[in-house]
């Protein structure tokens, strides 16, 4: 009888032991597969402060700098993205949002190389009063932030 308990509890211990290798293999899997889809917000100062890693993606936000809107040929665009303490250069290859404009709130998706960002999409706000929340957490962090 002792001989059939302890063959059970055996198979027991086996079966955990099964599922959390499962669970373990699927956890590390699936952290796998987002961690090229996840893209972490950054203000220009968290940029400045904390440059992300070579070739790191992730998500730059702030307002557009007044006057620095530079158009070239074709369809480059240079711009500066501001949160009231520190500036960060931006180009983009593309066309910009209709409601793009200066000392507004933008946020662009792209790679910070030679301390320029490189953008590979930017969006803007979508009307009069509209600004990204991560726009406006970042300005009022730097005490910038004028709006209601």
């Amino acid at each position: 009888m002792s001989g059939l308990q302890s063959l059970k509890k055996k198979r027991r211990i086996q079966l955990i032991l099964a599922l959390m290798g499962f669970l373990i293999s699927a956890t590390v899997l699936i952290g796998f597969a987002l961690k090229d889809g996840i893209n972490l917000f950054r203000s220009p100062t968290q940029v400045i402060d904390n440059p992300p890693k070579d070739n790191e993606i992730f998500r730059l936000g702030g307002l557009v700098k007044e006057g620095s809107i530079i158009r070239s040929e074709g369809t480059e665009i240079s711009f500066i993205v501001h949160d009231g303490a520190h500036e960060v250069p931006v180009v983009f290859n593309g066309i910009l949002p209709d409601l793009f404009s200066e000392e507004e709130g933008m946020v662009g998706t792209g790679q910070l190389k030679n301390d320029v960002f490189v953008a590979t999409e930017i969006l803007a706000k979508h009307d009069e009063t509209y600004m990204p929340q991560e726009v406006v957490d970042a300005l009022k962090e730097q005490g910038v932030y004028q709006g209601q």
